[in-house]
């Protein structure tokens, strides 16, 4: 790995003055001693493996249990959050997904700045910063009165039966109006988060049929196949219902004072949608820490997985999908995050931190942590350390097709950056 001397690479007195004031992080991030040496271009990065964190730290909050693709676990931003900033800092994610960096950031009383190039991420996450009683969500689903007259431009009866496809019908025509008239509330946005994570899956607790996964929208031709091998049809779901049964889930393990954290961030919280390497809107200097695990090499179609979750939310989901990053070469893949370190430099104050996720692919046979380190390093960060988070492997591991240690994503990866 070959750093170039280009840009805002620091020079040899900076990084000798970074490592150490940073020589503590063993006791700041209550890391083992280091098992390696990863070395490029002269620097030695130590690298540390043990559970850091999942099973020895607390549940993770309930509010955080929504399905999509690639999400990390809460406790990975959380671990961080706790031991490299202070109330009031900003906490930023490039990547934001599903929303779980901005969330763990509210409810340690941090403040929130989340990015994403596909809109439905702030879709989902916002919601669960303003997070609404529930009984103004059962007072507004009972309020509702669906227009009989509601059309899809989609053929969905092989995924819901006719009535409750009415049903949904009517609520998308709804928060359309709403949103489309300046009158959407918190109230109709949240209703809009639990109904888009309800539309299809595995249990009575979604509106379709037996299905994939929430994550994983089968395509209607996947769907008919599923219902003819599996001899079933659409049943009635009560829609209204399935909305207030996932809201007390949601709810299950909220304090008062989560709610009143979350619902102070969401006050100053940031949500864009563009390219993670222009993100003009966020002032140079500002963010304390960077959490984000950015998409991998041609792992996951978000477009295609969310197809119907885009539709439901009057989304292109072909536009989304032309703006999503899907490298299928390493060369592709570095040129991209190449302009993402830079923009995170700007953006980061002195002394500030990136912790950036990776993981290893196709088959382990590549280790992006090989790849980010000299990306990072010549965007002028302080490589500071690689730590990998051990983990016992889950049926969702099993479903992206992980059965070992040899293969696919089988542990977290992460490159830890300083700012000089």
């Amino acid at each position: 790995m070959n750093v170039s001397t280009e840009s805002n690479a620091p020079s040899s007195l900076q990084l000798k003055s970074i490592y150490e004031a940073s020589s503590p992080i063993e006791q700041r991030l209550l890391l083992p001693p280091p098992t390696r040496q990863l070395t490029f271009d002269g620097l030695s990065v130590p690298v540390y493996e043990k559970e850091l964190w999942t099973s020895k730290q607390r549940q993770a909050a309930s509010i955080h249990e929504i399905s999509y693709r690639a999400c990390f676990k809460p406790q990975l931003p959380a671990y961080f959050i706790d031991r490299l900033t202070r109330e009031g800092d900003l906490v930023y994610d490039p990547f934001s997904g599903r929303g779980t960096t901005a969330i763990e950031t509210a409810l340690r009383g941090r403040n929130a700045i989340a990015n994403d190039i596909n809109p439905l991420s702030a879709l989902l996450a916002l919601p669960r910063l303003e997070i609404p009683d529930l009984d103004l969500v059962e007072n507004r689903l009972k309020s509702l009165r669906y227009q009989s007259l509601a059309k899809s431009e989609l053929d969905l009866k092989m995924f819901f039966h006719r009535n409750t496809l009415k049903e949904i019908l009517g609520l998308r025509s709804y928060l359309r109006r709403r949103r489309e008239n300046g009158n959407e509330d918190a109230v109709d946005r949240w209703i809009r988060m639990v109904a888009t994570n309800r539309l299809t899956g595995h249990s009575p607790g979604f509106f379709s049929v037996y299905t994939l996964p929430p994550n994983q929208a089968a395509l209607p031709k996947h769907q008919e196949r599923i219902n003819l091998k599996l001899k079933q049809q659409p049943t009635y779901r009560d829609t209204r219902a399935l909305i207030i049964k996932k809201t007390l889930a949601l709810h299950r393990r909220i304090s008062i004072d989560d709610r009143t954290r979350l619902r102070a961030a969401a006050v100053n919280a940031l949500f864009f949608s563009c390219n993670a390497d222009r993100t003009p809107d966020i002032q140079s200097g500002s963010v304390q820490l960077t959490v984000t695990s950015p998409p991998f090499l041609d792992v996951v179609e978000y477009a295609q997985d969310n197809w119907l979750r885009c539709w439901f939310n009057s989304l292109s989901a072909d536009e989304i999908s032309k703006n999503i990053t899907m490298s299928r070469t390493i060369q592709e893949w570095s040129a991209v995050m190449k302009t993402v370190f830079k923009e995170l430099y700007r953006i980061t104050r002195s002394r500030g931190w990136v912790a950036f996720e990776v993981g290893e692919v196709r088959q382990g046979k590549i280790k992006l942590e090989e790849t980010v380190l000299p990306l990072g390093t010549r965007a002028g960060f302080v490589p500071i350390a690689v730590l990998i988070n051990s983990q016992r492997f889950t049926k969702t591991s099993n479903i992206w097709g992980v059965r070992n240690n040899s293969l696919g994503t089988n542990s977290n990866r992460i490159v830890l950056f300083q700012k000089p």
